[in-house]
């Protein structure tokens, strides 16, 4: 997508089911879950640049020994910086000491990260600086093994300040109002009850203190702890933990709002955020990779067992619609599917803009990650042009020629790179004229490839809030000097803040909120704003299951294509020779190519959690009392 959008976390949980004895063997090194582990990471890079973190939890390993390690960082490149210092801290030991080598015992007991269970996590914040303390895993630190907490998650709740008032109220002094902290508080509260219950269950059957830590790693309700600690959660979460003795777990929201995968085998149990993050890392088939079902947890106990067990019941699925569009890697078959699909559907409105004159037509694509619904938009012309080669030669079989049907059989879809993205160019300046001069400049164009005759057709994966194009995209296209430039979303129209993890928290920045604004305005319909706004501030104080999105009577009054051409006038200006029109797909189309991802809330308003309209709501006051805040 042209415009800057950062989005959902990576999750990334491996759980060796064997001594690491047998993975020296089979695979040559005992730091065979490190190595795993970071080409789990990698492969979702994707997904998180903001920052990187590793945690691992050795087994069985005796008092006084470190059994859990933690890196985190937020540098540049967060990835290649921890797994650096992890190499690093590992050729240190086994340089120190080469009696290592081929004793594994010795690594397991002297050098770090070397254990059975990993967690890792990339991050993009939508919430808050980015700073060390805000990049996860989160460590909850107690002498007790079993009660050492470790989180990671791909999330973000609504309703944070009602959790946190909740943990307040059990007498605990959460040290910042923050969802990470308070998800891993809620989780660590209801552990630490379970193994006091669980300790004083072993004292009265008759168990030492130190027999009855081993009893309570087995009697451990991991699934117990999670329904306590999550019953009044709201949003949209897959997340992930560890206990200090070895017991793991990842759970998802009851409505899929975020994705998670799992597969396992004799070796090993993994779970992560995209399927063929799996499927390439460990070799395995598309089938043998599970979606976790929402509402669900990956269980792994100490012993290597594991189980899928329900956490909270689940709601209608609603898994997030701009997986598939945008987000997650295209090298899932079915995500690959389902792009071009997206390409191939939005084609009509295109033939509409171009009045089907292929014949002078170019079709590009920007950026990069539009490439598949770009492959399913020019399939899908290349067929509308074979029909009308096909009627043609049907229709004057008699008088066709050799020279005429060799003519007819030349003409193809064009098809030209015509926009290529300046990696290496940065914004040194701080004055805004000066800025938006740069922005101009991000993407250099293929010159001598269009003719004035021409229709420029390019796709975009979405338009968020309109800036690359108005700024940079449409006036590099205009130095081509088409007759006309059709930009293409093969999303629909964003009208809705997200509160799952995506960050669109603020309906102004949104250009299809600013297009709407202009209409209501432009014919007399201000008091719909202020009516909007009375409605949502009625609703303030109301539980969030009694609150109703009235923001979606904001957009009621105009058709789609209303919206769409009052954004394209918006997006050009007078210095543009050429006429820009803006087509977005539709919501019916969207779900025809995504059938197994309808969550569609930013398209439509229809958010699958109650905090999704009392945040909405929040998001119209903010704007219309000019707060320049999140609403959630």
């Amino acid at each position: 997508m042209s415009d800057a959008l950062k989005h959902e976390c990576g999750i990334a949980l491996l759980r060796l089911r064997k001594p690491l004895e047998y993975y020296k063997e089979k695979y040559g090194t005992a730091f065979y879950g490190v190595q795993k582990m970071y080409l789990l990471m990698e492969k979702q890079h994707n997904r998180g640049q903001d920052g990187a973190g590793f945690a691992s939890v050795k087994m069985d390993v005796k008092p006084g020994q470190r059994y859990i390690s933690r890196i985190r960082s937020n540098k540049q490149q967060p990835i290649q910086d921890i797994f650096t210092q992890i190499n690093g801290r590992i050729n240190e030991e086994m340089i120190a000491h080469p009696e290592y080598a081929n004793d594994v015992q010795l690594q397991k007991e002297n050098v770090p990260y070397v254990g059975e269970v990993y967690l890792g996590h990339v991050r993009y914040g939508t919430f808050g600086k980015n700073s060390i303390e805000s990049v996860h895993p989160f460590l909850r630190q107690n002498s007790w093994m079993h009660r050492n907490l470790i989180v990671a998650g791909n999330f973000n709740l609504t309703n944070v300040k009602e959790l946190f008032d909740s943990l307040v109220e059990l007498g605990q002094h959460p040290k910042e109002l923050a969802d990470t902290v308070t998800v891993m508080e809620k989780i660590g509260h209801f552990l630490d009850e379970e193994v006091i219950d669980l300790y004083q269950e072993c004292k009265k059957e008759g168990f030492t203190k130190l027999e009855a830590s081993a009893e309570i790693a087995k009697r451990l309700n991991i699934a117990n702890i999670l329904k306590r600690a999550s019953k009044k959660w709201d949003g949209g979460y897959a997340m992930a933990g560890m206990m200090g003795h070895g017991d793991a777990f990842v759970m998802r929201d009851p409505a899929g709002i975020r994705p998670a995968y799992y597969y396992q085998d004799d070796e090993i149990v993994v779970v992560a955020s995209e399927r063929p993050v799996i499927q390439t890392v460990f070799n395995v088939p598309f089938d043998a990779v599970q979606e976790l079902d929402p509402g669900h947890a990956v269980i792994v106990k100490k012993d290597g067992s594991m189980n899928i067990e329900e956490i909270n019941p689940a709601l209608p699925k609603k898994a997030c619609s701009f997986e598939r569009i945008y987000f997650s890697r295209g090298s899932d078959a079915e995500i690959y599917e389902e792009r071009k699909q997206l390409g191939r559907l939005v084609l009509p409105q295109v033939l509409e803009a171009i009045e089907s004159d292929t014949d002078n037509a170019v079709f590009s694509y920007i950026p990069n990650t539009a490439e598949t619904s770009f492959f399913g938009m020019v399939e899908a012309a290349q067929d509308f042009l074979n029909k009308r080669k096909n009627d043609y030669i049907l229709d004057n079989k008699d008088t066709l020629t050799e020279d005429s049907l060799r003519e007819l059989l030349s003409v193809k879809i064009r098809t030209e790179k015509v926009a290529i993205k300046d990696a290496k160019l940065r914004t040194f300046i701080t004055e805004d004229s000066s800025r938006d001069d740069l922005v101009a400049h991000v993407y250099d164009v293929t010159y001598g490839v269009i003719k004035p005759e021409d229709n420029l057709v390019i796709i975009d994966d979405s338009i968020v809030r309109g800036t690359t194009l108005k700024k940079s995209i449409i006036k590099m296209m205009d130095r081509l000097n088409p007759k006309r430039i059709v930009v293409v979303s093969s999303a629909p129209q964003i009208r809705y803040p997200d509160c799952y993890g995506i960050d669109m928290a603020k309906l102004e920045g949104l250009i299809a909120f600013k297009a709407a604004h202009e209409l209501l305005i432009e014919r007399g319909m201000e008091h719909i704003v202020e009516d909007v706004y009375k409605k949502s501030k009625a609703q303030e104080n109301l539980p969030d299951n009694e609150v109703i999105n009235y923001v979606k009577e904001f957009y009621a009054p105009f058709t789609d294509e209303e919206i769409s051409n009052k954004i394209a006038e918006m997006l050009s200006s007078d210095e543009i020779d050429a006429e820009v029109k803006i087509i977005y797909q539709s919501v019916e189309n969207l779900h025809k190519a995504c059938p197994k991802n309808l969550g569609d809330w930013y398209f439509t308003g229809e958010y699958p959690t109650p905090g999704g309209n009392r945040v909405v709501n929040r998001a119209f006051i903010n704007f219309y009392e000019g707060n320049d805040a999140r609403a959630y």
